[in-house]
């Protein structure tokens, strides 16, 4: 006899994969599990392995029998995630726009490419380990020249991967002419700038979503999963992006808790999402360059902790690293540490010393990846007087900072890290958040939760005010 009612939803991680049963009735996390991802062998092994770990779990306090999933949902970043180029027009403006879109849907983009593109960059996209391509350029009723050009290069190069078209309108039905006489699989969008300064990015998120699922869940051997589950709703840092929003924006039952930003470190990248508008919180600012969307998100591909330690070495430099560490005396050999993560990723740390290197990491990769996410202030001398310009978010009031990612969740003193993303008065240009609360997600629930919210909205709030713990 079904006595209760659970969603399953699944995360395809590039290491792990992570299961939730979520109880429907109680509003609660019924039972997690977790095992390697097998995705250069079959999927499915790693979470048999999981599943097994999870019905454990769950008869604990009742029989599996009595259990009903009565939706088992899926996202995925394993094999590498979902991996992108941006082509536009100008660098500042359609082709970051572009980028703006594609970070917001889950993928990680290699490169972005502006202007009329030559020979040697096309040959350089169709050799590149790439899953789809965004292609933008001009503003409604503006350049169309450019974006046409592109296409035809497209064509001429053979380049075929999925093509996601979102520019200049104008320029829409001479570019689907293109694509479907040379048997190109492409998807048209609105355009991600229709305006100068103006961005639209939800229509493009919403067709690369629908590319990574139609598309790339086979190329990334994901069919034998799709038996067991409903299907792969979208890539994980998308899900992550979805549970931001919701937990941020509420819904109509259920209130939110206002702008938020989640830090989420891993192995190979450090992925900032922020909620809010961003805009200029002190007189004398004003806002400059392109607008940032309402829900942002950056990826750091060298701050990772252990695919990206040596690119993370580089970019931070010893002395930061042993600034973390108090290491006044330099008696830590920062580059074997981070040598060593590079070539044991599957390292855990065991002893003080192993331990206290990753913290130090992490706080490492918290600031700079905060660092580049924020807006940032430039000072201007008018007849007026100083003024101030202001390029990306103003964060300096944001209420919460949410930490996830095994580091984080795994510390005794998570606070500590994501305290390295504060605002530094010896920095003052960059508007970091100056005294906000600090959340952890130490049940791995983010990605779970944005998988909910396409279903549950409510209850995906809900367990997320319960089970997020403040520090």
């Amino acid at each position: 006899m079904i006595s209760m009612k659970c969603y399953l939803t699944i995360d395809f991680g590039s290491t792990y994969t992570k299961l939730t049963a979520i109880d429907l009735v109680g509003e609660r996390i019924l039972a997690t599990a977790k095992d390697i991802t097998t995705v250069e062998d079959d999927i499915m092994i790693g979470f048999d392995k999981a599943y097994e770990k999870l019905v454990k779990e769950i008869e604990k306090e009742i029989p599996i029998s009595q259990v009903e999933f009565v939706d088992k949902i899926a996202c995925s970043s394993a094999a590498g995630g979902l991996k992108m180029v941006a082509i536009g027009l100008v660098p500042e403006l359609t082709a970051e726009a572009a980028k703006k879109a594609a970070l917001g849907a889950g993928a990680r983009v290699m490169k972005t490419y502006s202007y009329e593109l030559n020979s040697r960059e096309m040959e350089e996209i169709k050799n590149s380990p790439i899953d789809i391509i965004l292609l933008a350029g001009g503003t409604d009723g503006g350049n169309k020249e450019c974006i046409i050009h592109n296409a035809r290069l497209v064509v001429e190069h053979d380049i075929r991967k999925p093509i996601i078209v979102a520019g200049n309108k104008a320029a829409s039905d001479e570019i689907e002419r293109i694509f479907s006489e040379a048997g190109l699989d492409y998807y048209m969008a609105d355009n991600v700038m229709p305006k100068i300064n103006k961005l639209n990015v939800e229509p493009a998120r919403e067709e690369i979503r629908k590319v990574f699922m139609n598309k790339i869940i086979e190329a990334k051997g994901m069919k034998k999963a799709e038996s067991f589950i409903s299907g792969i709703l979208m890539p994980t840092p998308a899900a992550v992006l979805k549970a931001a929003e919701v937990l941020s924006e509420g819904t109509d039952e259920e209130d939110g808790i206002g702008d938020l930003i989640i830090v989420d470190i891993g192995g190979a990248t450090t992925d900032i999402h922020s909620i809010g508008k961003g805009d200029p919180s002190k007189p004398g600012v004003l806002l400059k360059g392109l607008e940032d969307p309402v829900a942002k998100r950056t990826v750091e591909g060298d701050l990772g902790m252990r695919y990206s330690a040596i690119s993370l070495l580089e970019a931070a430099g010893t002395r930061k690293i042993r600034n973390y560490l108090n290491d006044v005396d330099k008696k830590w050999d920062v580059k074997g540490h981070c040598n060593y993560r590079h070539d044991h990723i599957k390292m855990v740390p065991q002893t003080k010393e192993e331990i206290l290197f990753d913290e130090a990491m992490a706080k490492v990769a918290t600031e700079l990846s905060m660092t580049r996410h924020c807006g940032v202030l430039e000072c201007i001398y008018t007849p007026m007087g100083t003024m101030f310009n202001q390029s990306g978010k103003d964060l300096l009031n944001a209420p919460y900072i949410i930490g996830t990612g095994g580091v984080i969740v795994h510390s005794e003193n998570p606070r500590g890290i994501l305290e390295a993303g504060k605002f530094n008065p010896a920095e003052p240009i960059y508007l970091k958040p100056e005294n906000p609360k600090f959340m952890v997600d130490k049940t791995y629930i983010l990605s779970s939760m944005g998988l909910l919210a396409q279903k549950e909205p409510d209850l995906a709030i809900k367990i997320m005010k319960k089970y997020l713990i403040e520090v």
